[in-house]
């Protein structure tokens, strides 16, 4: 996946001049010919190579998405406890969460002009920045028992998120070759979920009662803390580019939002993104509660949401390699949108068995689906849109997806159901509606490739016409 490729073709003759340790070095020299004459023509040799520091900034990346994700979902494994030690509703409780999806809707266009501008590294240093200010705030303010100076702290790890999830793609175009972008996209953006799955899974076991709400933040703050240091010392870029599109120019932004605009491609693809990702997010948000009114407790809610989580990392894990080798984007993406569609329409029932197993099966194959899809999409869009700088769909992407988590986690809590309905406070309205909605964009993916529509892998394109 990492390999550098070696580029050749017709009237070059293609010499590999050594390995400095970091990979491959491909020097091209041109020959031509005129009449019966042998011309020489001298050129600029092209130079291709990947560096083994790349995984260095790859494994920040990594660590800022998870540490990111913990912080989103620190409070809604325990909305009760949660509520009970600030004295607020659950209802409040959400906003802790909802504050954070809304807040990278707000701080995206400094991102997208930042990754388009300085690339991936002051990006990272950002987000490291805000990071560290925004679980120490936090904690100051569950230790005071403030629940207004906990959001802040909230809303300020909320502005780092988009810095490190939008990343990924401009990342792995900049560092990797066509060989290894889907994976390094899939264990940097999936990373961020894998986040939310530690704070499922663990924040329980840190808060077993009201009073353990501070300690529980001090402790992801720490880990926060270790996380971000190195993001200080990544490089910015690579001497040489590691393939023949990645040194292509790409187009300036407004030029780039024309294109997508006028992409039938992107919007097939994006409507269900964006919904899918919401509804991920709405659902991971509120498990506790959907789970709660039907006898399941916070620790069976939360490897509930770690299941969801985990399974999907590891589907994504087997699934991007093979897709990274045979490129077969389109067939993926066909595949796998109906699967989380179905998903999200048997789940309406699973609460109603008042049994683990139902929900613990049916979150795990949304996961294995819905993970498997997210590098896979990013990274076709990027394909379609060429030469349409990575981070610009990356970022439009993400941003309708917690632009639509938010709208329906409020969505979700304005349906829930009254304390004298069976059971009280149920959210079964909230489950039907995000059914309706999943089962509805399904047919718009299927469409891509119909009707004499192209859909060459464009970038890929380039480096194959460049390598013959």
């Amino acid at each position: 996946m990492d390999d550098a490729t070696t580029v050749s073709g017709k009237g070059t003759a293609a010499t590999r001049v050594g390995d400095d340790g970091g990979g491959e070095l491909v020097v091209l020299d041109t020959q031509g010919s005129r009449g019966g004459d042998v011309m020489v023509v001298e050129e600029a040799p092209a130079q291709y190579q990947v560096y083994k520091i790349r995984w260095f900034g790859l494994a920040q990346l990594v660590l800022l998405n998870i540490v990111v994700s913990w912080d989103w979902i620190s409070f809604s494994p325990l909305s009760k406890s949660s509520a009970d030690y600030f004295h607020v509703t659950e209802s409040s409780v959400n906003w802790l969460s909802t504050s954070f999806l809304f807040a990278f809707c707000v701080i995206s266009p400094v991102v997208l002009w930042t990754l388009n501008k300085g690339g991936p590294k002051p990006a990272i240093i950002a987000a490291a920045v805000l990071v560290l200010l925004g679980n120490w705030i936090r904690y100051g303010g569950a230790r005071a028992n403030s629940f207004g100076v906990v959001m802040f702290g909230q809303i300020l790890v909320g502005l780092a998120q988009p810095f490190v999830l939008a990343a990924p793609t401009r990342y792995s175009d900049l560092w990797f070759t066509s060989r290894g972008r889907i994976s390094a996209t899939a264990v940097a953006s999936l990373s961020n979920p894998f986040g939310g799955a530690l704070g499922q899974l663990i924040n329980p076991f840190l808060a077993t009662k009201p009073s353990d709400i501070p300690n529980m933040v001090l402790y992801v703050a720490i880990i926060a803390t270790v996380a971000s240091i190195p993001s200080f010392f990544i490089p910015a870029k690579p001497p040489l580019p590691p393939c023949p599109s990645a040194e292509e120019d790409k187009l300036p932004l407004m030029q780039s939002g024309r294109k997508i605009y006028e992409s039938v491609e992107f919007w097939l693809v994006f409507i269900p993104f964006s919904i899918y990702v919401g509804f991920f997010n709405s659902l991971s948000s509120l498990l506790n509660q959907i789970l709660e009114p039907y006898g399941f407790s916070e620790t069976e809610a939360g490897i509930c949401g770690a299941l969801l989580i985990v399974v999907g990392l590891v589907t994504s894990a087997i699934t991007s390699p093979i897709i990274d080798r045979y490129q077969k984007f389109l067939l993926a993406i066909k595949m796998q949108v109906p699967l989380i569609g179905l998903c999200y329409l048997a789940f309406t029932w699973a609460p109603q068995t008042r049994s683990v197993g139902a929900p613990y099966v049916i979150a795990a194959v949304l996961g294995a689906a819905s993970f498997s899809l997210v590098p896979i999409a990013l990274e076709w869009l990027i394909e379609q849109t060429h030469p349409v700088s990575p981070e610009v769909t990356s970022t439009i992407c993400w941003m309708g997806g917690q632009l639509l988590g938010a709208c329906f986690i409020l969505i979700s809590d304005a349906l829930k159901a009254g304390k004298d309905a069976n059971p009280p406070q149920n959210l079964s309205r909230a489950l039907i509606f995000q059914a309706v909605i999943s089962i509805a964009v399904v047919p718009l993916p299927l469409c891509l490739g119909l009707f004499g529509r192209d859909v060459t892998n464009r970038r890929i394109a380039v480096d194959q016409r460049r390598s013959t």
